[in-house]
């Protein structure tokens, strides 16, 4: 075996995209099986103990384990994701299911395809490195666990949430690694690489709008439910929550070592919004995100024909909370923002799922700081908020320390990978993949012994 692993990294993530396991939040979809075939079969000859689990047919999660000699040290699962958001092929530059391995201008190799950075490159990384281990004889004193889990994309309910539920003993650990941190941060005292140590929560509605039937020959003085959604939307969109700076936002601006005049405004409440508008885009969305409920509306559904006032509207919003808010702050956040016409809508549908976090501060975390200074000297490990869910919760609630984390190279920025996830053109370079298959391994040997 060849010991730089990144033609075998870089051919097996080209599989996994391939196997287009798009979940579109349908029970039917996401397919994942053929990424559990795929991995079953690259693992398969590694010696390794294999099972598969499913919630529902065609929805498999794939467990591989490398078991450790000590009862009483400590159990790392390392955790990837094998389904991926749909993908709008006419905006993209090349075929979002292609797995392309593309040179660009200045030479560098990246696999483009979706999946590419949201997970599958370290769902890739981490059998790879799980696989190598194998192969040379590992025996730690803590046990490795390396899990491809279905239904990410979709809140987990045929995946992580079924498995910590029905399947617990299968995935038991005491530590997790998952998405999405490691992604080098350039500051003035060397580089940063962020931990994601906790994750918002998500308050997902669909309100009902009404309005009165009528003919759409005569709208004058109608009650047209669009009319009122309309409003609706456009109050939502203009309103501006309270600012709240955290412990976790607090820790991640005084690690970052950026001059006072730059972290003095972003530990203010006051003009911090003001100062977003300043800031560059992907930098200035992730900041705002980390630092304010958010309320995006997504979805949009009403009217019956073309010739009739529509009585009702349902609007989908994406709301995502901060530390401790509850579904009575969100409706509190709704009426204020809606103000008069918070009495004209109802909220029909509410999936509530609290935000989460786990200490800065553990013997992994150690780990990683240690391990990650051999790939980038001088570095430290900074702890951060992700503002998307990962499956990292459910092993939280179960009580296991969760981390999010990779290790990619310095070829692309923050902002770059910001605009990647769920968007177009998404694609990850080959020297990324070579670096988080590399840590897994290091880490695996300092971490479990």
């Amino acid at each position: 075996m060849h010991d730089d692993p990144t033609a075998e990294v870089t051919d097996l993530l080209q599989q996994l995209i391939r196997n287009r396991c798009v979940n579109d939040g349908s029970a039917t979809s996401g397919n994942e099986a053929r990424s559990v075939d795929t991995l079953s079969q690259y693992l398969g000859s590694s010696g390794l103990d294999l099972e598969t689990y499913a919630a529902i047919e065609g929805r498999e999660s794939l467990v591989a384990r490398i078991e450790g000699s000590d009862r009483n040290a400590p159990t790392l699962l390392l955790m990837g994701h094998t389904d991926v958001v749909p993908a709008n092929e006419s905006h993209w530059q090349r075929d979002p299911f292609g797995a392309e391995l593309v040179d660009d201008d200045a030479g560098t190799s990246f696999v483009w395809g979706r999946g590419a950075v949201d997970m599958l490159n370290l769902t890739a990384s981490m059998a790879v490195a799980t696989k190598r281990l194998a192969a040379s004889g590992f025996r730690p004193r803590g046990t490795l666990v390396y899990l491809a889990v279905a239904d990410e994309e979709a809140l987990g309910t045929y995946g992580a949430g079924h498995l910590v539920e029905h399947e617990r003993d299968a995935v038991a650990a005491d530590y997790v690694i998952t998405e999405s941190g490691g992604i080098p941060i350039p500051s003035p005292a060397g580089l940063k690489l962020p931990v994601v140590v906790g994750e918002k929560g998500t308050a997902w509605c669909r309100l009902r709008v009404a309005g009165t039937a009528g003919h759409a020959s005569q709208p004058f003085r109608t009650d047209n439910a669009v009319v009122t959604a309309a409003e609706v939307i456009r109050r939502l969109a203009t309103f501006k929550p309270p600012t709240t700076l955290h412990d976790v936002w607090r820790r991640f601006i005084e690690s970052m070592g950026y001059p006072p005049e730059m972290t003095e405004p972003l530990l203010r409440e006051e003009g911090f919004v003001e100062l977003c508008e300043s800031l560059p885009l992907g930098m200035a969305r992730q900041f705002h995100a980390c630092t304010h409920t958010t309320i995006a509306p997504t979805i949009v559904r009403g009217g019956t024909k073309i010739n009739v006032i529509p009585d009702t509207v349902e609007l989908e919003l994406d709301i995502r909370t901060l530390p401790g808010q509850t579904m009575d702050d969100v409706r509190a956040l709704l009426d204020e923002a809606l103000g008069e016409l918070a009495s004209r809508i109802e909220i029909v549908q509410a999936v509530e799922d609290p935000a989460t976090s786990s200490p800065a501060s553990s013997p992994l975390w150690d780990a990683l700081d240690r391990v990650t200074k051999q790939f980038y000297e001088g570095s430290a490990t900074v702890p951060f908020l992700t503002v998307g869910a990962t499956d990292a919760r459910f092993f939280r609630r179960a009580g296991a320390h969760a981390y999010g984390f990779g290790l990619f190279s310095t070829n692309l920025s923050i902002e770059d990978y910001g605009v990647m996830f769920h968007g177009d053109d998404e694609r990850v370079d080959v020297e990324s993949l070579r670096l988080s298959t590399e840590l897994w391994g290091a880490l695996a040997r300092d971490f479990l012994g």
